[in-house]
């Protein structure tokens, strides 16, 4: 993990490295680390970071998955913090239970994959900066489904 930077933020700051479940393990690290950073960034900041995570993390997960060579390691959690981020961005504030109905459903859609996402997971694959883009890519529509779903739920309820 330490030998190049792409690899500390590829696999979440060691979020990713667990056996079981990394992708979960990451979500939750990243739900954390997004209450933590809201308390020294306001609303704006935070959008920047979250725009500035989605390139890095494109070339931090490109560079890590040719390193691996696995073309999606599931180690790679990068991808479902910047989701998570972008999800809390969105609907904070709310309360816990809000933000665990936001961890659940996009863990469902990450995990499971329904279409849209299955979709986005077989549009990029292999290795290099195309690879590199799949692994984050179907994450961010992960991320959409959620918000769809949040929207749709909060118009009809």
């Amino acid at each position: 993990m330490l030998q190049h930077p792409a690899h500390m933020i590829a696999l979440g700051f060691g979020s990713g490295l667990p056996r079981i479940a990394p992708g979960t393990v990451g979500t939750l690290w990243a739900w954390l680390a997004f209450l933590v950073l809201q308390l020294w960034l306001n609303k704006a900041q935070l959008g920047w970071l979250i725009a500035a995570s989605i390139p890095v993390g494109w070339w931090a997960c490109t560079v890590t998955a040719q390193h691996m060579r696995v073309a999606d390691p599931g180690h790679i959690v990068w991808d479902e913090i910047v989701a998570m981020w972008i999800i809390l961005w969105l609907c904070m504030p709310m309360g816990f239970w809000g933000q665990l109905l936001c961890f659940a459903l996009f863990r469902f859609f990450d995990a499971v994959k329904p279409q849209p996402v299955k979709w986005a997971d077989r549009l990029f694959k292999g290795f290099g900066p195309r690879g590199g883009w799949g692994i984050m890519w179907d994450d961010l529509v992960a991320a959409f489904c959620t918000l769809l779903v949040l929207a749709l739920w909060k118009h009809f309820f």
